[in-house]
């Protein structure tokens, strides 16, 4: 490996409504659709600057209606809510494995701050 995370094999689990990635460091993880779309990497979720980013609300059942690889480096996830402009690089796709813990707390913290539910 040349320091950079690289998948090993990548699994769309529909009845779980899961990525399950593998990584060739040994590393795999299970994201769930729901935090993939709601820590989409597009501007629409990241904004365009520091501070800008929307809490994304009632995505618990949203599923994936299908993928699409960009060059050798990243995939494009569309979502069955019409969300499809995020690319998800496979460094980030092991940042949001490895930090899971800690986004799907801050997510469920600032839902319940702003008054808003996941369904």
């Amino acid at each position: 490996m040349t320091g950079k995370p690289w998948p090993a094999d990548l699994r769309f689990n529909q009845a779980e409504r899961l990525l399950e990635i593998d990584f060739e460091d040994g590393r795999r993880f299970r994201l769930p659709y729901e935090l993939l779309r709601v820590e989409s990497p597009s501007a629409e979720v990241q904004g365009h600057g520091a501070g800008q980013k929307t809490i994304v609300p009632g995505k618990r059942q949203v599923g994936v209606a299908g993928v699409v690889p960009t060059g050798n480096y990243a995939i494009r996830i569309q979502f069955d809510d019409g969300h499809d402009t995020g690319i998800y690089s496979w460094d980030y796709l092991y940042e949001l494995g490895a930090k899971q813990d800690e986004l799907w707390t801050r997510y469920l913290q600032a839902l319940e701050w702003k008054g808003l539910k996941r369904d």
